[in-house]
Parts: C-alpha cells; structure tokens; sequence
C-alpha cells in the first residue's frame, strides 16, 4: 500500500474544482501540481497547491505523480488520457470519456497497454442516495426491476465548449445524459441491446437554445439484455437549477430519488441571497438551498474511492472503469443515431 498518493489536476475550472476539494479531505493525498491555460493561479491558490504548468505535458515529465485527473474540455480528454498513458500516470477521467467512441477506444486501449488505470468518474454511483437505494433494492424490497427512469436537466451549460458539437461531442445527451446512461448500466449490471430515441435537432430545431450547435432536449429508451426498460432524459429546457432525479420500479415496490432538490431547508427570500442549487437562475421567492451538494452528487466518495484504487493497486468495479465510460458513449452515440433516423438501432454486446 502505498503511503501517499501524489496527484495531479489538468484543469482549472468547474470539474477542477471538485476534484481539488475532495482530495482536500484525503489525509493520504498530495496534490503536487496543476496545469491549466487560464485560471491557473488562482485555481492553485484557492486549493493550496505550489507549482502550477502552463502546460501540462511538462508536468507529466517533470512530476513524480501517481494519480492524474482529467478535468479539461470533453475534446482535449483524448489527448491528454493518451500523454498521462505514454507517461504511465493512473487516470481519473470526467465524464463524456471522449466525444467520439473512435477516441475513447484509442484511450481505453493504450492504458491498457501500459498498465495503467483508467478510471471513468461516473459521480452518480456514489452519490450517497442512490448507493442507499442500490441496498435497498439488492434487498430485493421493491421485487424484480422492472423500469428504471432518470433525468439531468437544468437550464443551460455555462461552459462555451458545450455550445458546439466539435468540443462537445454533441449536446444535452452527452453532456447531462451521460449520467443517467452510465448509472443504469451499473445499477443493472446489465447491458443495453437497443435504443430508441428523440431529440431537438440542434440549432434552429432546438426547443430553446438556438444558438447551441448540439439538442437541446432528449430523451432515449433503453432495451436491457434482460428484457427491462430505461427512459434516459436530459435537455437545456428546465428552469429552476439542476433537476438530477431518479425512479425505480419493480415487481413488489417503487422509489423516488432527488439528487438536487431534496435538501432539507426549505426557505422564502425577497432580495435572493448568494448561492441555492447548481444552475438556479434566481434564489428569490421559495427555494431550497442546497446544503452539501458536492457530497449529495457523490464527488467526494468518488474520488476517494479511485484515490483507494491507486493506493492498493485494485482494480476499480464495473461501472467506473474505462470500459464504461466507452460503453456509456456507445450508448449515447446509438441515442444520437436514433434520433437522427427515427428508427430503433440495435447495440453491440459491450464486455463486463
């Protein structure tokens, strides 16, 4: 076991930021540097750490680190996986793994060639709520999973690399649905055999965001090797802040999960106060301010957990590895294909 793990962050904005708070509670993390294009140094500052690189390749050659995270752009997640492979680095990366599934197989591969973990940070499987509700149902309280259902929406992305399908590899359905996608898959254990699905268009077709290359709004039904169902929906349409929720059906019973709004203050304001949920618009009127929210999405357990990984030298479980994130992109990529022809379209069998 290894005594302290030495990280790394590319990446200095919103994912960064998750990432370096949570390994702030980690007494056996060091987080050694950073790398970034903008915002570097007040990101290093913020979170205490001494040597900060323009650019991240010198970091790699010039570190002794054994952990990288992976916080940039979905479009730059490809090359910098590749260089932290090259270097023999463990890797945690943000979700989409790559915009296209050619680039996320490239990833996939050469970490596998250089032994090196990859590591797909997929928040929603630690989120606490859905790992309680994952006991529940292993109890077999609710009977046999019948239909499952979840949804990431919110407003719109404040991130300029979501406005065009070069940076972002599509619109709403990778960038929100992703979730939804990759949990099913794990809390199933199952894999997706076909998809259907429908979405805005992108651009002048949007519901909402005409400026936005990619949809504003989808949503997908998932087919289970098991004969099952999964409604997956994601859009830029909702106001109100981030709305990540979730419900489970089964044969002798039903649950309802609130990621994002099952805080437990409810509260009234007439001149607003400074921060309610991820994405709220206003915090005037009723509202419910969130009270842990990184906790609630799960980011802390998450990268303790990889940070676990590395320390021991295991290898992480069925949904967070690299051959997830590919498989959940294989999925959202047959959700695009549906929505463009209007016709159901048939998966190909993704390994465990």
């Amino acid at each position: 076991m290894m005594e302290k793990v030495r990280v790394a962050i590319v990446g200095s904005r919103f994912a960064a930021t998750f990432h370096a708070h949570a390994y702030a509670g980690l007494a056996h993390v060091e987080v050694v540097a950073a790398a970034a294009i903008d915002n570097l140094e007040p990101f290093c500052k913020a979170h205490n750490i001494k040597k900060s690189y323009a650019d991240y390749r010198k970091m790699l050659a010039s570190e002794d680190i054994d952990l990288l995270s992976v916080c940039v752009p979905n479009f730059l997640h490809k090359e910098v996986v590749l260089a932290a492979a090259d270097a023999v680095k463990n890797v945690i990366c943000e979700k989409p793994l790559a915009t296209t599934v050619a680039d996320a197989e490239l990833m996939v591969a050469a970490c596998r060639k250089k032994g090196v973990k990859l590591m797909y940070a997929e928040d929603w499987l630690f989120a606490p709520a859905l790992v309680r509700a994952k006991e529940i149902v292993d109890e077999r309280a609710v009977g046999d999973l019948l239909y499952l259902k979840a949804k990431e929406t919110h407003p719109g992305s404040h991130s300029v690399y979501a406005q065009k399908v070069s940076t972002c590899g599509g619109g709403a359905m990778i960038h929100l649905g992703i979730h939804p996608i990759g949990w099913m898959r794990a809390f199933k254990g199952k894999e997706v055999v076909e998809v259907v699905a429908r979405s805005s268009g992108g651009g002048e077709k949007n519901l909402k965001h005409r400026h936005m290359e990619g949809e504003d709004w989808s949503v997908a039904v998932l087919t289970f090797e098991d004969g099952t169902f999964g409604l997956v929906e994601a859009n830029y349409t909702t106001a109100g802040g981030l709305d990540d929720t979730v419900e489970i059906y089964g044969t002798e019973g039903s649950m309802k999960v609130d990621l994002s709004k099952g805080s437990p203050i409810t509260m009234f304001s007439l001149p607003g106060y400074k921060y309610s949920i991820e994405k709220a618009e206003i915090s005037t009127g009723w509202s419910m301010p969130a009270v842990d929210e990184e906790r609630s999405l799960g980011y802390p357990d998450e990268i303790a957990y990889f940070v676990d990984c590395v320390r021991n030298d295991v290898e992480p479980k069925f949904g967070v590895r690299g051959e997830d994130g590919l498989a959940a992109l294989k999925i959202t990529m047959a959700i695009y294909e549906s929505s463009k022809t209007g016709k159901a379209v048939r998966m190909k069998r993704s390994g465990k």
